[in-house]
Parts: C-alpha cells; structure tokens; sequence
C-alpha cells in the first residue's frame, strides 16, 4: 500500500479521485502518512461539490476555508440523514416578528425595536446571553435588516431607514416611506427598499450623498420582498400579487428601468415574501402560494427552471441556500422547517420547531454546522456537529 504513495501527487489525486468517502474514511486508517494526506481538502474536494452543505458553491467557491474538507463531508452526512441536536436558544414573553443575519460568529437578531449582536459559543450552538452590542432608533418593530462590511441597515414599521456603523456608536436615520418599510437589501454603495406604501426605492450610500434618494418606482402594488443581484447591475422585488402586475419583477439599478418580469402563471394573492440571489443571472424565491422557484434568467423570464411545492399547502417565509444543492424552507405553520435537495422533488427533511403552538418561520439562517430559526415565540437552533444519540427519544 505504501509504494502507492510513492506515486507524483497529481497522480495520486487521481487515483483517490475514483473513492467515495467512506473508501477514503477506511483508507486513512492505514498509518499516519495516508491519513495526513488523505486529510488534505485537494482529496475531498470532489466529493465536497457533490454533497449538501459543505460550503462549496457550484461555482466552486469554498465558503468556509478554514474548516477541514473532511470534516464538512462528515457533517453533510449528518445534514442528509436530519441527525442534529435540537436546542431552545432564547424565549420571549410576547409574539415578535424577528429577523436573523448570521455573520461568522456572530448572529444579529432583531427584538422587536432593537437589534442584538450576540456571540456564538465556542463550542457552537447557543449564544452568549448578553449582546455584545445592541443597535436601536426605531419607533416601531424593526421588519428586516441587512449587513454590509461597515454597517448594519434596518427598515422598521415607522417608515424609517436607519443606517449603523458596525463599530462605533454612529447612525443615521431618515424617513423612507409613507408606510412600513418590509424590506430591504444593500449591495455596492446603494440600498434599496420596498414597503407597504407601494413603491421601491434605491439610496445612496456614498458618503458625500448618504440617505439621498437616487430614484422612486411606482410598483402599483406592495413590495414584500427586494435582493439585489451580485452583479450590481440590477435588482428584483417581490410584490403581493394582488394587482393585475406581475409578482416578481427585474429593474435596472442606474436607471430603474423595468427589465422584465418573471412567470406568468402566478394566481391571484400569490405574494413573494422572500428572495435570494444564487448568481447573477439565478436565484430563488417563495411566498403564499407555497412553492419554492428557482429561476435562470439566462434560459427563460417566462417560466422557472426548476420548482418545489411544500407538502402541506403552507406558506413559506423565508429560504436560504448553500449556493449549490440544499435549500432551507420555513413554513407558516407549527414552526415546520424543510431541507430540500435541489436534484431531488420531494422534501429532504423536515423539523418542526413549535409544538403545540403555531408559528411560522419567520427568518432562518445556517452554516457547515448549524441552523438558527427565528418564531414568534423564540430563537432555536438546529447542531448537526454534535447529534443527539441514535437512542435517544
């Protein structure tokens, strides 16, 4: 066996190429020399892009560096399987509608008004119980909010923006819209919001023009939904599809200018409550009609390429991706989270998170290892690093 790694190292990462994971797992129990280089994320690599969460996007960016390979395969087993460790994070006294963004080691929460940094644990999983900083201003519930390398950005149900700097004690405030603002996303030096009040509208977030509307869009309906895509050349909104407009609609982000509108089979009432840009030119989105789409641009703005209906005839919030096969769902009901596998129809797994009261899901978020989920009545969250055991109920 030893003279096989006497081989060039491109051959050898060839030859280990044709093994799956538990061949290499066996192979690495060899000696020392195979089970270092058998470690080396060159050989995981492969199989890595194949499976559900490992941090490697489909364009082959790897997310999560500093985390062995070997381990994140290890962990997607776990993910695949819906063997996870389940814990109540936080409780709260009365129904809230928070929101999450989840930013290394530290997830922002909205409560109400206020937003809390908190720290994750070392050991991952739970939080530190004090925040380590709390950013505040609104008069009224904070709907969604945003992070970007140097500020965090809140829309609220007062009508305001606030923009805050990360680290330091400086915001910005200013009236927005007429009505709530639902939504909002930043990306490239401009933020742009939808709200009740049924307009889009993009701000500059330059320093010499900060706060300074650039332009307003009549979308003739509500807007409960807006992403901007990595390209920085365009932005879509997801209205509530209660108006003869389409729902999901792309503009151009210099001029906002309508580009076109996706799908044309939607029914009456079938608003988009959330979207997540992919790529450029793909990206995902779900709402009251209880489907996830997923939609390519480049292929057709007439119909989605690839769509998943949820079992039980539910709404659905929010999702997230991997950016390559998996896809989180939360429902409006009992807490029900879903994992979805993109190459397969039926749902993955499924966790629900609030028995006997109902709550949707109002905001979820994960990582390699773990999946926080924001209720009405509480922040849990889902290890899949440290399971509970087989045996136990």
């Amino acid at each position: 066996m030893l003279f096989l790694f006497q081989l060039p190292e491109d051959v050898l990462y060839l030859i280990l190429s044709y093994l799956d994971s538990k061949s290499l797992s066996s192979l690495s129990q060899v000696c020392k020399k195979i089970y270092h280089f058998t470690s080396r994320d060159a050989v995981w690599r492969r199989i890595a892009k194949h499976c559900i969460n490992t941090g490697i996007t489909r364009q082959g960016t790897d997310l999560f560096p500093r985390i062995p390979l070997k381990d994140r395969v290890k962990v997607s087993q776990n993910w695949c399987r819906g063997r996870c460790r389940r814990e109540t994070v936080l409780k709260w006294k009365f129904n809230l509608l928070p929101w999450l963004q989840l930013d290394s080691s530290v997830l922002y929460l909205s409560q109400a008004a206020d937003i809390g940094a908190y720290q994750l644990r070392a050991d991952g999983g739970g939080l530190q119980r004090k925040p380590l900083a709390v950013f505040s201003g609104h008069q009224e519930d904070v709907c969604r909010f945003v992070l970007t390398d140097s500020h965090l950005i809140s829309a609220g149900g007062d009508g305001k923006i606030i923009l805050h700097q990360r680290r330091s004690s400086f915001s910005v405030e200013y009236c927005a819209h007429n009505q709530e603002v639902n939504c909002v996303d930043s990306r490239g030096g401009v933020i742009v919001s939808g709200s009740r009040d049924r307009t889009a509208r993009v701000w500059s977030l330059s320093s010499n023009r900060l706060g300074e509307c650039l332009h307003t869009i009549p979308t003739l309906d509500r807007v409960w939904s807006v992403a901007i895509s990595p390209s920085q050349s365009s932005f879509v909104t997801g209205t509530a599809c209660c108006g003869h407009v389409a729902p999901l609609r792309i503009w151009d982000l210099e001029s906002c200018q309508l580009l076109s509108c996706l799908g044309n089979d939607f029914r009456r009432g079938a608003g988009v409550l959330d979207i997540t840009y992919e790529s450029a030119s793909t990206l995902l989105s779900c709402g009251y009609d209880t489907y996830i789409r997923y939609w390519d641009i480049r292929a057709s703005s007439e119909k989605c390429v690839m769509e998943w209906e949820e079992p039980h005839d539910s709404a659905l919030y929010c999702i997230q991706s991997d950016g390559n096969h998996m896809i989180a769902s939360g429902s409006s009901y009992y807490g029900v989270v879903r994992l979805w596998d993109k190459r397969q129809t039926r749902c993955l797994q499924t966790f629900s998170l609030s028995s006997p009261t109902s709550s949707p899901v109002y905001c979820l978020r994960f990582n390699t290892t773990h999946l926080y989920a924001a209720l009405a009545t509480g922040l849990y969250a889902l290890d899949f690093k440290r399971p509970e055991s087989r045996g136990r109920k």
